[in-house]
């Protein structure tokens, strides 16, 4: 039982950390906080099932093609809409709100195309559902198949902000935007980048979380919400906080199910944010005073 949920936790906690990167990249990046992040997920969820059911493309396939759209989509969303937000606000705490009022709009504006074009009704397919024995105890091979792949991305990713150029640039922009300029950074290019990459990791995670789990055209704010406590636990912009954290909250969440009550995993969600809000309100993995 106690390997069982422990595996079960891991696997949720992976698919967790892969829905905060792209969050946390747009937050931490471009300045942008993104409440319409699990709308674009579902959108992926959505195109991915579509991908598979009418044409027979294996979700894995079906994540090649989304991860450059939603690419796109973030880039264009950037541009047509943030980019005048980031002008007006002239570099000013006035860019936080009116990004959050824009994108809250914006979550409104693609549910509802979402509900008109696929309906209101609960949507899943069947994609390697059988058990795999693993360490005495069954997980199902698309839970598994998940994980893994959220893994890859998540610590690719990681390498790539630790080991490269553009990685390091990226982080200059996350961690002082103000002087990034003089050391030739162009801020405004990369933060278009970084909510792109955003975008294209939220595609990357609904792609995977469509491979076991039911969803619904009005479940992006249940996508969202996890992703920003995720987000928020891990410390803003700080990517390996995010995939640590994501990791402990599919942990405590499987635990709580199993061992206490199934009824109060999302009560033990927000004690966990409200805690760590409290007490450590840079994250876990933040710096204390930054």
């Amino acid at each position: 039982m106690f390997l069982s949920t422990l595996f079960l936790g891991l696997v949720l906690g992976g698919t967790y950390a892969l829905l905060a990167l792209g969050l946390s990249l747009q937050y931490g990046i471009a300045r942008i906080m993104n409440l319409a992040y699990g709308e674009f997920m579902l959108l992926a969820c959505f195109a991915v099932t579509m991908m598979f059911t009418s044409w027979g493309l294996g979700p894995l396939w079906g994540l090649l093609v989304v991860v450059p759209l939603g690419y796109a989509l973030g880039w264009i969303i950037h541009t047509v809409m943030m980019r005048p937000l980031i002008k007006r606000s002239g570099g000013g705490g006035r860019l936080e709100v009116d990004t959050i009022l824009a994108t809250f709009g914006l979550l409104f504006v693609v549910q509802g195309l979402m509900l008109v074009t696929f309906g209101s009704d609960f949507t899943s397919y069947s994609y390697l559902d059988r058990g795999i024995g693993i360490l005495g105890t069954t997980i199902a091979a698309n839970r598994l198949i998940a994980f893994v792949v959220s893994l890859v991305i998540g610590f690719g990713l990681y390498a790539v902000l630790i080991r490269t150029r553009w990685g390091r640039a990226l982080r200059a922009v996350a961690l002082a935007p103000g002087s990034a300029y003089l050391v030739g950074i162009d801020v405004n290019k990369l933060g278009r980048q970084g909510f792109a990459l955003g975008g294209a990791l939220a595609a990357a995670g609904g792609a995977l979380v469509s491979m076991f789990q039911t969803f619904s055209a009005t479940d992006g704010v249940v996508f969202t919400m996890k992703a920003l406590i995720v987000v928020i636990m891990g410390g803003v912009g700080n990517i390996l906080g995010a995939l640590i954290a994501g990791l402990l909250l599919g942990l405590a969440e499987t635990f709580v199910a199993a061992f206490i009550d199934p009824g109060l995993t999302m009560a033990a969600t927000y004690t966990m944010f409200l805690a760590v809000l409290l007490w450590r309100p840079t994250g876990l993995f933040g710096k204390a005073g930054g």
